[in-house]
């Protein structure tokens, strides 16, 4: 009797397992239709969908040739460089290739053509670390020097606007390094090259007088410059 009773149960359960068995089969059937291509590397990186970490990373501006400067600190990717003044470490004054020496003032690009060769027989190099700058690279440099420092008064200290900067205008020089512009400050008058500023000893304008009656007076800094107060 026993095992009657468990057949005629069996019997009857068969049926619900067959149903049940056919649907698993279906709906492994459908499955694959769903799935994300192998192929996709979003898909095996992330199943969920969402982009991966380098997909979030925002795009870099493309690196500096080489022999380019980088643009100045703060500037927007791109925007500033060796067109607008910028130079590379190692800058003569006869590098004509980089805007920030050829736009130089020609009569102060010549004085200190003339002085780098004197300077050279004396075992002494002359590097150009700035020459001419486009306006918005003085005034990126302005900016840069007003976060320094604090304010704009203490900033006019070491940086002019564009309006008043010599550098703009392509009639100033920063030479270096020190041995350069010690150099320059004990033979720059017989080239009419002249140190104008008391706190930037590397700071180079022309003034042709001073080949027959020395370098003027330095101004303490560009604040004390009347060309500044424009």
């Amino acid at each position: 009797m026993t095992f009657s009773k468990s057949a005629q149960t069996a019997a009857r359960r068969f049926p619900r397992l067959l149903v049940a068995t056919l649907l698993v089969i279906a709906v492994s059937a459908a499955l694959p239709s769903c799935r994300l291509p192998a192929s996709s590397p979003s898909a095996a990186a992330s199943p969920t969908g969402a982009p991966r970490s380098e997909e979030l990373r925002p795009q870099l501006a493309p690196r500096p040739a080489a022999g380019e400067a980088a643009p100045p600190i703060g500037a927007p990717r791109g925007a500033l460089g060796t067109a607008d003044g910028a130079v590379p470490g190692g800058t003569t004054v006869f590098d004509d290739e980089l805007p920030g020496v050829a736009n130089l003032d020609p009569a102060l690009l010549g004085a200190l053509r003339q002085a780098a060769s004197d300077a050279a027989r004396d075992g002494v190099a002359l590097f150009v670390n700035s020459g001419w700058r486009s306006p918005a690279y003085q005034y990126q440099l302005l900016r840069e020097a007003v976060s320094t420092y604090g304010s704009e008064e203490e900033a006019a200290r070491w940086v002019a606007t564009p309006a008043t900067s010599p550098h703009v205008s392509g009639g100033a020089a920063d030479i270096g390094p020190s041995d350069a512009a010690a150099w320059l400050a004990e033979h720059g008058a017989e080239y009419g090259l002249c140190q104008i500023y008391g706190n930037e000893p590397w700071h180079y304008e022309l003034r042709r007088e001073a080949i027959e009656h020395g370098c003027p007076p330095v101004y303490a800094d560009p604040t004390h410059d009347p060309r500044m107060q424009r």
